[in-house]
Order: C-alpha cells, then sequence, then structure tokens
C-alpha cells in the first residue's frame, strides 16, 4: 500500500485550488472576519492644531502658519487651495504638515478649521 499525501480529510475532491492570496476558503464560500482598518489620523477634534504668525527669515512680511495638522498629503493640498481661494493670498504646505498662508489671516483660519471639526489654539500674540 502507497503512502498518499492527500487523505479524504485533508482536501475536497473537486477543488482544483493550488494556493491562494485571498482571505477565507473560497471552496465553502465564506470569508474570514476582515480586520477593522486603523485610522490614520485621530478624530479631527483631538488633534492639537495651532495658528501662529510667523515673520522670522521672511524679509518681515508676515506668515500665519498652521501646524500639527494629521491629515493626508491630498487633503493637506485640498485645504491649502481653498483657505487660498477663500482669503484671496497665497501660500505653501511644508513636507512636516504645516501650511503657510501669505498675511495674518489667523482670525479667518481659526474660523475654517472650526467649522471642519478642528479644535485650533492661537499661538503667540
Amino acid at each position: 500500500m502507497a503512502f498518499s499525501w492527500y487523505t479524504d480529510g485533508m482536501r475536497e475532491k473537486n477543488s482544483k485550488l493550488v494556493y491562494s492570496t485571498d482571505r477565507g476558503d473560497s471552496r465553502k464560500g465564506k470569508d474570514l472576519p476582515t480586520e477593522t482598518p486603523h485610522e490614520t489620523a485621530p478624530a479631527l477634534a483631538l488633534q492639537r492644531v495651532t495658528v501662529r504668525l510667523d515673520r522670522k527669515a521672511r524679509g518681515g512680511k508676515s506668515v500665519s502658519v498652521i501646524e500639527g495638522l494629521r491629515i493626508s498629503g491630498k487633503e493637506q493640498e485640498t485645504l491649502l487651495k481653498g483657505l487660498k481661494s477663500r482669503l484671496g493670498t497665497g501660500g505653501t504646505a511644508r513636507d512636516s504638515g504645516t501650511i503657510e498662508i501669505q498675511g495674518d489671516h489667523r482670525d479667518a483660519i481659526m474660523v475654517v478649521l472650526e467649522k471642519m471639526g478642528f479644535r485650533p489654539k492661537r499661538s503667540g500674540g
């Protein structure tokens, strides 16, 4: 009698599945429960967002700086575009997660961030 790797209890008879990267047993039509997605950013109201005025190394020009935003790059660009069009000024998004808006627009920025669900704090004078 020859030894067989495939006994009746180890595989279903008419299955041709060799390897699959799908989760669950596709032969039985049952899927394993999926993992809950981890939230990339904490709730907006829990983020510590600060809005401050900066004049350093800018030739005396004022810039409103938004720090502490933990949102994706695409969301950051969308927020920047909305702020620039609403305030009628220029600005930029930095790699460190900060947004700079030209001029002193701290009050208007605070209102916009509050409407979005953030709880911003004004930093400085």
